[in-house]
């Protein structure tokens, strides 16, 4: 008996200690979130990811991760008196922001900055302020996928706990009916084995009752994750990397995708699009003469001479055409070894022009699209990037890093509500919100000091769905 109520306390100490460190991390979201509405709001952007007045906060700690936590306090708290003892971080921002002075924020504890930066790094990895959000599990590498893991891992552990509780809590009852039974009788009660235990009608009842919790609880799921694709990250025709293009070359989006700005599809860009560079730039950092040679195959385009297009290029036979790629791309192995013959060159690039002029010679490039929306719901391009002046990057992701383009966001309706509820509506400047008068006014007056895409009818179903 001893030992059963030993283990019984020790078993409920972990459990209320884990219930105590899960409340405690959502009362700390929480009480960061009003605090973040009170204080930073105002001048940060609420998606802790686009600049607004103030910087964008997503990583501000990393930022700061060269000097002591308490300068990042002392930056909040106060930044003017941190920028005039010479802070090389503090003097760094303030002169970035062309001298705009931060309020000052005393009344702040370190205990409330804390909040502030659980809130503001939930916002920012996960897209909500307590964890789990409305998201599928996101991609491999991408931000919150460790995070899920550990969610699963901490749900089996509590099972496991809830499990060995039942067992020892189901031994104790049954020694104390047993004692009851000894002392009425006068003679020993017949012991129950853990296998009887097992085997009896309640767990066997139990478990068919959580089979079917469980079981419900998976295909809801399923059933709510039909055609939702993130992470979604198919092979593409041309291994196209984003990250040299928008990444290391800062290419915008929309000199690309120019559909974005003007139509309600971002479109995939035209082979004539690609063309505007690389009738320049013939080889690529990665994959030399080989990818290029792919969008010169599809437009028709002569690499040799580089002052055109090929004459008659839908007429001509599959061997000239292969004819003027095989010459191309021998030219650098003639440079190392001018005594290749035509039969050495053949078997080292002869599969990989047959390819070339086999899918993509006088056909179209079939890229394959990543971002599909349900056929019921409607969505526009040019109405979030022109009129609400939303970042590519919040729907898309940090584009400009990823090799292969992957669906970053679950583009589910709760991820698409919730944007809508938190995302501020940049009037400032903008002549598409001209006529909503009274939130102008009520802005002025400071009788608001925000308007967000719900406060202009933006959970209406009509507009997604009519």
């Amino acid at each position: 008996m001893q030992f059963h109520r030993s283990l019984f306390v020790g078993i409920l100490t972990v459990l209320l200690g884990f219930a105590t460190v899960s409340t405690l991390s959502a009362q700390d979201a929480k009480a960061g979130k009003a605090l973040f509405k009170a204080k930073c709001a105002t001048c940060h952007s609420a998606n802790m990811k686009t600049d607004a007045t103030g910087p964008a906060l997503g990583g501000v700690q990393e930022r700061w991760a060269d000097f002591p936590q308490e300068d990042l306090y002392s930056w909040i708290q106060n930044s003017q008196a941190l920028v005039a003892t010479g802070h090389p971080r503090a003097t760094k921002l303030f002169k970035d922001w062309n001298g705009s002075v931060m309020n000052s924020f005393t009344e702040l504890s370190t205990d409330d900055i804390d909040n502030i930066l659980v809130y503001i790094d939930n916002m920012y990895v996960e897209g909500c302020a307590e964890p789990p959000c409305d998201n599928l599990p996101p991609p491999p590498g991408s931000p919150g996928s460790e995070s899920t893991s550990y969610t699963w891992l901490f749900l089996a552990l509590l099972v496991a706990m809830l499990g060995v509780l039942a067992l020892v809590l189901a031994r104790i009852l049954g020694n104390l009916n047993n004692l009851t039974v000894e002392k009425e009788t006068g003679e020993p009660a017949p012991r129950r084995t853990l296998l009887d235990m097992l085997t009896s009608r309640n767990v066997l009842a139990f478990l068919i009752f959580g089979l079917v919790v469980i079981g419900a609880y998976f295909t809801v799921n399923n059933a709510i994750a039909i055609n939702r694709q993130q992470g979604y990250q198919p092979e593409q025709p041309i291994k196209f990397s984003h990250a040299t293009h928008a990444g290391v070359n800062k290419i915008d989006c929309q000199y690309c995708h120019d559909g974005a700005r003007r139509s309600k599809h971002s479109v995939i860009p035209a082979v004539n699009t690609c063309m505007n560079c690389h009738t320049a730039i013939k080889q690529g950092p990665s994959y030399g003469k080989s990818e290029i040679a792919k969008i010169y195959a599809s437009a028709g385009y002569d690499p040799r001479t580089g002052k055109g297009y090929i004459d008659d290029y839908t007429e001509i036979s599959k061997d000239s055409v292969r004819a003027i790629f095989f010459a191309w791309m021998a030219e650098d192995l003639l440079k190392e070894n001018a005594e290749l013959t035509e039969e050495e060159l053949d078997d080292m690039i002869g599969k990989e022009v047959d390819n070339l002029v086999d899918n993509y010679a006088q056909k179209p490039i079939e890229w394959v699209k990543i971002h599909n929306l349900q056929d019921h719901a409607y969505f526009n391009h040019a109405q979030h990037v022109t009129v609400g002046e939303v970042e590519c990057q919040t729907c898309h992701g940090p584009v400009e890093e990823m090799e292969v383009v992957y669906q970053y966001s679950p583009l589910s309706m709760g991820w698409c509500i919730n944007c809508h509820r938190q995302s501020e509506v940049q009037f400032t400047d903008n002549e598409y919100y001209t006529a909503f008068d009274k939130y102008h006014q009520d802005l002025k007056e400071g009788k608001i000091d925000k308007v967000t895409v719900e406060d202009i009818g933006g959970l209406e179903c009509q507009k997604c769905h009519y």
